[in-house]
């Protein structure tokens, strides 16, 4: 009898290992890569941005800019108060030397009793120059708060008879000029 063999067992080759580090695809490649992109960007931004801690930092930083910058518009605004207050001061005294001198024509023109009004104008006129030299910027303010909310009318129109005369003394100044 013939011997039968047995069929040898063939060895069967061994399933590749992927390499965890290296991709064996164009896809995984693009993954991969993809990934560690998102990862750097994510560290970059971590990096410009402040820790929790300095963001409050930069937020006192900026309101004390903002409370520097609203004490310098201040000062500003109170110089420049200061300033039309002591023009202002000036152009009342002006008027009252005005009417003062022009008392003597109203005495001779239309009567003494008349010179005497204008005179007693003056007066006033130069007083109120006076209190308002004397005075600061804001207790000017507070006074003419005061007066606007005790009589609207008046202060409605107080502003407008000075307007009227403001505009026609710059328009007579333009053509002097």
């Amino acid at each position: 009898m013939a011997e039968t063999q047995k069929p040898k067992a063939v060895a069967k080759p061994a399933p590749a290992k992927k390499s965890a580090s290296k991709p064996t695809t164009a896809k995984a490649a693009v993954k991969t890569t993809a990934k560690s992109a998102t990862a750097a960007e994510a560290k970059a931004v971590a990096k410009t941005q402040p820790p929790k801690g300095e963001a409050g930092n930069v937020k006192s930083k900026v309101k004390s800019g903002m409370d520097d910058f609203k004490a310098q518009a201040t000062d500003s605004v109170r110089a420049a108060a200061t300033k039309g207050k002591d023009r202002a001061t000036e152009a009342v005294d002006s008027i009252s030397k005005l009417i003062r001198d022009s008392a003597g024509t109203i005495d001779d023109n239309v009567g003494k009793q008349y010179g005497d009004y204008a005179r007693s104008a003056a007066d006033m006129v130069e007083g109120f120059a006076g209190k308002m030299d004397a005075k600061d910027v804001d207790a000017l303010a507070e006074d003419a708060r005061h007066f606007v909310r005790k009589s609207p009318a008046i202060a409605i129109g107080a502003a407008a008879a000075i307007g009227f005369v403001l505009a026609r003394l710059v328009r007579s100044g333009g053509r002097d000029a």
